[in-house]
């Protein structure tokens, strides 16, 4: 019997790769044969967060794509969140420990696609908004 390739989705800002960053990128190749990485867009990144992130969203992607632990790195839909979905269908999604996600709606538009919660590594410590002097922990 064929296996069935389980193609996973993660997504991102990694303004600055860190070692948290890096653990959420190795859960996401634990998950599945094909992983794709998708980085949050410059715009989406000020509109949600506040600020712009302190790489843009093409050193960001690069960054990503040099560590060598994803098959694919895309940066997001402007406008459509959701597009990355649609167009690359994946079998599931790793959502990082502290992403919000509507899950009501993926499961209605997209009752296919399993999500898992990635874990925390040093969630204290290995933050991008407490090493960045931003934020500090919830």
């Amino acid at each position: 019997m064929k296996h069935k390739k389980i193609r996973v989705m993660g997504f991102g800002t990694f303004d600055g790769l860190h070692p948290g960053h890096i653990s959420a990128l190795k859960q996401l190749r634990e998950l599945g044969d094909e992983v794709f990485v998708v980085i949050a867009r410059d715009k989406n990144v000020e509109k949600i967060k506040g600020f712009k992130p302190h790489l843009d969203e093409r050193k960001r992607l690069e960054a990503v794509r040099k560590t060598g632990l994803v098959d694919h790195v895309l940066l997001g839909d402007e406008d459509n969140f959701y597009q990355c979905l649609i167009d690359h269908r994946p079998t599931m999604i790793g959502l990082g420990y502290d992403q919000r996600a509507d899950l009501d709606y993926l499961a209605k538009h997209f009752p296919s696609i399993q999500v898992e919660r990635l874990k925390a590594l040093k969630p204290h410590i290995f933050k991008t908004s407490i090493l960045k002097g931003l934020g500090t922990k919830d």
